[in-house]
């Protein structure tokens, strides 16, 4: 990979001169930090990203893990080497307190950051990502035991985290998951079970496994309400600070998807029998927090995993955008419509205007999905070091709202800009010998990962726009409504933009009131998928917005590219909202309606 993965002009662009991130080291959280310092990790990110990651992208696609006859895990060297240069770098522990050896950085930075790793391998980086997330939801939740024992280690790179949620015959109904633990009489527990689809599930990169596991302890609630959460590490602690016998946790099989081929994907279970701590089977496992709320501390993990899904696809989406341009720019092809002579050269593919709208849609796609992406992480730094109680409240509901949002959108669109990345390097796009197809691969299981766009329909529409009487809602519009009045003071095409953007979200106010108007969730939710496109659009119609203000009175080729991808999702993207609030509107029921017999 020549070209670069991200754009350091864009991510400067959005931190500094539109969120203005060096603003939060005004709190004593971020006091050490500066711009200099977060110009360093955005440097040092993108430097190993390119130097460690990128080269064996290809490879890691190409020579899939595989599953030795001891029942471990084979997979290329480079994806350790790379690894352990990460965890010696201290970037696992880039956002942690300082008294765990973190540097305290905030969210948005860190996130940016990390997104130049995502870009450039998605499959080596999803190991740290869990890491990552595992580490805060202990963090947040667990005693002090758990997190000296098992925080500490992952956050200096020697152990890695999973979350461990779906079960073969369960998928995402999590209410019929079926791992039970048993309490012992040291307080530890015994789990049985198995669990599908746990990323980072088996490897030998790390000294050990934090496996985070839901399971239900018996005599408990039925459902959900019934679910525990515990820590399940591959290879118990001696006590001593080191290792000693293998838990009883096995690899049945790895699963082999069509992208993040690198990422081992397992089937594990649980108190099998294989492994006997301690001389009896079951797996040892240790209670996070308190029994029967296991579902509401992995959320935690969830939600800043949906966020980082979000990242994922966004990232995918740039660099396949990024490569399409450079391929554009150099690939001579036809001529321009208006020559009619055939013995003239041809000229780049940029040239034609079908190709500058492939562009133009995959710029909108993916800088804007970026910029939401940064907004709803710096949401997270305003609601954990807000001062005033009221300010962290309105910040965190207002990440609520968007969360599903800014995990499907990007999932749904900026695949799309990979889909049309392909098109811009027409049969070449579709051949290995050049990165998009495999983009396109990686991404497209971000419209899955940590829940599908259908649930993430039903989050936004069933839960998140009417909670609390409809304040998230409301919140959100009036968060809207402050740009749409600094747009119009404004005046221009950021005034026309407003006016568009004030009809839309005014629609979907009303469209979200007439839905619930009966009271009918079976109507209501029949097309919740639906409304979540609609929402998105609208949602990043207001963050291009907010980008056309930023970049207001500023001269020059970036700024002009940022107004135009504006001018084009308001003129190509934004009207589409509208078909589908009507469809909405109408309370059409063909999908209830439709027999299963009919198909």
């Amino acid at each position: 990979m020549t070209t670069p993965a991200l754009s350091r002009r864009d991510l400067d662009f959005l931190l500094y001169e539109w969120l203005d991130v060096t603003g939060l080291t005004t709190r004593p959280r971020f006091e050490e930090h500066s711009k200099d310092t977060f110009d360093a990790v955005l440097d040092l990110c993108a430097d190993m990203a390119t130097k460690q990651f990128a080269p064996h992208n290809k490879k890691s696609d190409a020579n899939e893990p595989t599953m030795r006859p001891d029942g471990t895990v084979e997979l290329i060297p480079e994806v350790k080497e790379a690894l352990d240069v990460f965890g010696r770098a201290g970037l696992v522990a880039g956002q942690f307190d300082e008294s765990l050896g973190g540097m305290q950085l905030p969210t948005v930075v860190a996130r940016a950051a990390f997104a130049w790793f995502q870009a450039a391998n998605a499959s080596t980086s999803s190991y740290a990502f869990l890491t990552v997330g595992n580490a805060n939801l202990i963090v947040a939740h667990g005693s002090q035991e758990l997190i000296d024992t098992y925080v500490r280690p992952m956050l200096e790179g020697r152990y890695f985290g999973t979350m461990c949620l779906s079960e073969p015959q369960a998928g995402s109904s999590l209410a019929d998951i079926t791992t039970r633990a048993e309490p012992q009489e040291d307080g530890s527990y015994r789990l049985t079970g198995t669990k599908m689809w746990i990323s980072g599930g088996d490897h030998e990169l790390s000294e050990n496994i934090v496996h985070l596991v839901l399971a239900k302890i018996p005599g408990g609630p039925a459902g959900v309400k019934g679910i525990s959460l515990f820590v399940v590490p591959k290879v118990l602690p001696d006590g001593e600070g080191g290792l000693g016998e293998r838990n009883d946790v096995t690899l049945v099989g790895l699963n082999h998807k069509m992208g993040n081929r690198g990422t081992t994907n397992t089937l594990l279970n649980f108190g099998d029998g294989t492994h006997t701590p301690g001389g009896r089977a079951g797996a040892v496992g240790h209670l996070v927090g308190e029994p029967n709320k296991g579902l509401s501390y992995m959320f935690h993990m969830m939600n800043e995993a949906r966020i980082g899904v979000g990242f994922l696809a966004i990232s995918l989406g740039y660099a396949g955008y990024l490569q399409s341009v450079e391929y554009a720019r150099t690939r001579t092809q036809g001529r321009a419509a208006d020559d009619k002579d055939p013995t003239s050269p041809p000229v780049p593919l940029i040239r034609h205007a079908d190709v500058r709208r492939m562009l133009l849609a995959q710029k909108a796609y993916v800088e804007g999905a970026l910029a939401l992406g940064l907004y709803c992480s710096k949401l997270v730094d305003e609601q954990d070091t807000a001062t005033d109680a009221a300010d962290s409240a309105r910040a965190t509901l207002l990440l609520d709202v968007l969360t599903p949002i800014a995990k499907s959108w990007p999932s749904q669109w900026c695949l799309e800009a990979n889909s049309l990345a392909i098109q811009v390097h027409g049969g070449y796009g579709y051949t290995r010998d050049y990165d998009v197809e495999q983009f396109y691969r990686d991404n497209r299981l971000n419209p899955i990962h940590e829940g599908t766009h259908g649930v993430q329909g039903l989050d936004l529409l069933g839960r998140k726009v009417v909670m609390q009487g409809g304040a998230g809602l409301a919140l959100l519009a009036e968060t809207i409504g402050a740009t749409v009045e600094r747009a119009r003071a404004a005046g221009g095409d950021a005034a026309g933009y407003a006016d568009e953007l004030s009809s839309a979200l005014q629609r979907l106010v009303g469209t979200t009131q007439r839905l619930w108007a009966d009271g009918d969730a079976a109507v209501a939710l029949a097309n919740s998928s639906i409304y979540l496109e609609a929402a998105g659009h609208i949602v990043i119609a207001w963050i291009w917005l907010e980008q056309v203000l930023a970049a207001a009175g500023a001269d020059g080729d970036f700024y002009e590219g940022k107004r135009q991808a504006a001018r084009f999702f308001y003129r190509y993207e934004l009207p589409k909202a509208g078909p589908q609030l009507d469809l909405l509107d109408s309370l059409d029921r063909t999908t209830l309606d439709m027999e299963a017999a009919w198909f």
